[in-house]
């Protein structure tokens, strides 16, 4: 089976780093309703770490952010590929941006289990377009 790739929403809020405080904001959202494709959390800072959200339903998310009191990043556009995995199936994904002369900021992938992997790749939003097109998600 052939990589499913396509444009998914992203934002981000910055979090006390303190016991609890990832399981407060995650279970706020879950009571919500809220579903995602990925979400991963990291410290930056003294006493500050960062949740990161590609949420299934941006619109739903938002709105459930703000309830929650959350100040979220401006929406950015990423791209979410999954597939069988393989082998430098990353790799692959890649070298059609870098053929294309687009450079990656960064990219999360996983192993998903039963021989399927996901992979979240973000590039700079002016870049969208025609990654869109080098992916063959447009």
């Amino acid at each position: 089976m052939a990589e499913t790739i396509r444009q998914v929403e992203h934002y981000s809020a910055a979090i006390p780093n303190k016991v609890g405080e990832g399981a407060r904001v995650l279970g706020a959202l879950r009571d919500a309703g809220v579903n995602f494709t990925a979400v991963w959390g990291y410290p930056r800072g003294a006493g500050k770490a960062v949740l990161e959200f590609i949420p299934d339903n941006g619109a739903a998310f938002v709105a459930a952010a703000r309830a929650a009191k959350l100040k979220l990043s401006k929406k950015q556009i990423a791209f979410h590929i999954s597939g069988d995995d393989r082998p430098g199936a990353v790799a692959d994904v890649l070298r059609k941006l870098a053929e294309a002369k687009i450079n990656v900021g960064a990219v999360q992938a996983v192993c998903a289990g039963m021989g399927r992997y996901g992979a979240v790749v973000f590039l700079p939003q002016a870049a969208v377009g025609k990654a869109a097109k080098a992916l063959g998600s447009a």
